[in-house]
């Protein structure tokens, strides 16, 4: 299984879901691929956000060697599951795919544990004091792929 965790810039939220999504599988013995991206090119090479890296560390979880990706249009064609963090990625994300089966793979991430009500996971990167919750939603989704797709 390969999956691909997709956010704005790739240093807050799909890092920690990466980093999150690596260590319940490594848990469960899964031999996953685990990545993330951005659909934008601002961090490309940089580490993540000192605020994710924290929150990661503040929860056992380290994801300092992750470096800032952007999405590829071959991304689409190597990831089983692409998990986006709210509408717009999602919607970017979409008008790579050059085809139905490319499509189906792309999903709102927190679709998995609030199914069908289409929620984002919000952006903490102007504020201070959304990382925590921010890693809350995403542990709970994380925790419902590993056990749906084991």
């Amino acid at each position: 299984m390969k999956v691909l965790m997709v956010c704005l810039g790739n240093i807050c939220r799909s890092p920690l879901a990466e980093g999150i999504l690596k260590t319940k599988a490594a848990e469960k013995n899964l031999e996953w691929t685990i990545e993330s991206r951005g659909t934008g090119s601002w961090h490309i090479g940089e580490q993540a956000d000192p605020r994710s890296i924290a929150e990661a560390k503040k929860n056992g979880i380290d994801i300092t060697d992750q470096r800032g990706q952007q999405l590829q249009k071959s991304d689409l064609q190597e990831f089983d599951l692409i998990y986006a963090m709210d509408t717009s990625n999602y919607n970017n994300i979409l008008k790579l795919a050059s085809s139905e089966e490319e499509r189906q793979k792309v999903k709102m991430i927190l679709n998995e544990s609030k199914p069908n009500m289409n929620q984002v996971v919000p952006d903490p990167y102007w504020s201070d004091d959304g990382f925590s919750h921010v890693f809350e939603l995403l542990e709970e989704a994380c925790e419902i792929i590993v056990e749906k797709y084991r």
